[in-house]
């Protein structure tokens, strides 16, 4: 069975023919979510990953959104902008790719204990073929950390993802995440305060961890 066997051929399709190097080498650098729900997302980083791990940021950007007082033995970042890497003080290593074009990882098997992907997962058109690599990469009992909010960059996301409902969203990164070789996933949200002047995204989350060996 292929990846993507069951879903329509233009499921993982978007609007945008332009590389995502072009594309988003022209759009203002830093997080589309609001600031209210990278703090969100920072809390639950705080939580979930290992004080001391080795963190890799798929798609990153400018902000991994760490925590700042949580000191991490590594944290690799791979994304298309060179300057954006640049930016990120986090990182200590910077890989520029494409990883729509070429979804393999270019690391050793399980020599990681947490990937995060933060507000990528509308934008994934191999999303199967990266999250076995995720899973290739993670030790066992190793963390994947998918996040995101309800607004996305119309021209890049994928169709299925604008079709679907915010419920289907989060089954649809968990079948995913399942075809990519994580059996158990959790999903969770967290919402604004009402009248918040900073936080107006909701933030949903779906997590998985690896368990032992892999096909």
């Amino acid at each position: 069975m292929n990846d993507l066997h069951g879903f329509h051929p233009g499921a993982f399709v978007c609007a945008s023919s332009e590389s995502d190097t072009a594309f988003w080498s022209t759009r203002p650098s830093g997080p589309m979510l609001d600031a209210g729900a990278c703090t969100a997302v920072t809390a639950l980083y705080r939580t979930m990953l290992p004080e001391g791990g080795r963190i890799l940021d798929l798609m990153a950007g400018s902000d991994s959104h760490l925590p700042a007082d949580v000191p991490f033995d590594e944290v690799i970042g791979i994304g298309v902008e060179a300057p954006a890497l640049e930016a990120n003080g986090r990182l200590t290593q910077r890989i520029v790719q494409d990883l729509n074009e070429t979804p393999e990882l270019p690391l050793a098997d399980e020599s990681l204990d947490a990937v995060c992907l933060c507000d990528v997962v509308p934008y994934l058109r191999q999303p199967v073929a990266l999250f076995r690599e995720i899973a290739r990469v993670l030790q066992p009992g190793g963390l994947v950390l998918v996040t995101y909010g309800n607004g996305f960059v119309a021209q890049k996301a994928v169709a299925l993802w604008q079709a679907l409902e915010t419920d289907d969203r989060q089954r649809l990164v968990r079948i995913l995440m399942q075809r990519g070789g994580f059996e158990h996933t959790d999903t969770g949200s967290v919402a604004p305060p009402p009248n918040d002047a900073v936080w107006h995204d909701t933030i949903y989350g779906v997590t998985a961890r690896r368990e032992g060996d892999i096909i």
